[in-house]
């Protein structure tokens, strides 16, 4: 895992040299949460055997241990470096993210990154710093809103440790969660969010279809397949209210 700290380093380098002062600061958290989470990583193999580990913590690692070498192994996911490791946060959610668009519009305000393209967000590890750019942004006459995150991918620049936040879902949402992120290091389009989502969300249904088949628990797919279909009635709801709100904002 050297070569990627150094790799990631080099890119983190790079983008501070060229960038402005809010840049900087910017990256600064990036790169100071990002290692933090590695930095406070245990290996899975050596947690699931700490007899000072509480029981359904072991379990749950085992679990996410599964998932793993099926998405490897039956997906045929990049799943050497990913989710081999366990890091406890002190906190419900990973990360913050900042969504912001024009008044009366809802064309999302893009933020640009180097490597990954732009994207109609931007994260930040403390919830008081995505509550202080958010701010920034209503005094310059945007609209915002607050996304918290459980957990995310860093699209196999670093081996991502499965964190504390995610340890809790339901088994199925916990596989969907691994497929789905670990389908984003397999493809990602930079400046296609729309693709890299479809793609992703497609691996981590048919996955999870897959492996609770594999798992002797095919009884649980039509739950499954039933909770996955209100899930998509809400968001074409809330895709129509969108093209609604579009059509009287350019009366």
């Amino acid at each position: 895992m050297r070569w990627r700290w150094l790799l990631g380093g080099a890119v983190l380098l790079a983008m501070l040299m060229l960038a402005g002062c809010e840049s900087v600061r910017y990256y600064g958290q990036a790169a100071l949460g990002q290692s933090s989470l590695l930095w406070h990583s245990r290996p899975l193999a050596v947690m699931m055997d700490d007899p000072d580990v509480p029981a359904l913590t072991r379990e749950r690692l085992a679990l996410v241990d599964n998932i793993r070498r099926f998405a490897g192994e039956s997906l045929l996911l990049p799943a050497d470096h990913s989710y081999r490791r366990y890091t406890k946060i002190d906190r419900d959610f990973v990360l913050w993210n900042v969504f912001a668009a024009p008044e009366f519009s809802i064309e999302p305000k893009a933020f640009c990154f180097p490597v990954i393209g732009c994207l109609g967000y931007r994260g930040y590890f403390a919830r008081k710093n995505a509550l202080m750019f958010a701010e920034q942004l209503r005094a310059k006459g945007f609209e915002t809103y607050l996304g918290p995150v459980a957990a995310y991918s860093t699209l196999g620049w670093f081996a991502d440790p499965v964190l504390s936040s995610v340890l809790e879902f339901a088994d199925t949402d916990l596989a969907g969660l691994i497929f789905h992120e670990l389908a984003h290091e397999h493809l990602y389009i930079e400046d296609d969010t729309t693709f890299n989502e479809s793609f992703a969300t497609f691996v981590e249904r048919e996955g999870t279809r897959r492996w609770l088949l594999a798992s002797g628990r095919e009884a649980d797919i039509p739950a499954y397949l039933e909770a996955r279909g209100r899930l998509d009635t809400v968001i074409g709801l809330v895709l129509d209210f969108r093209r609604r709100l579009d059509a009287l904002y350019g009366k």
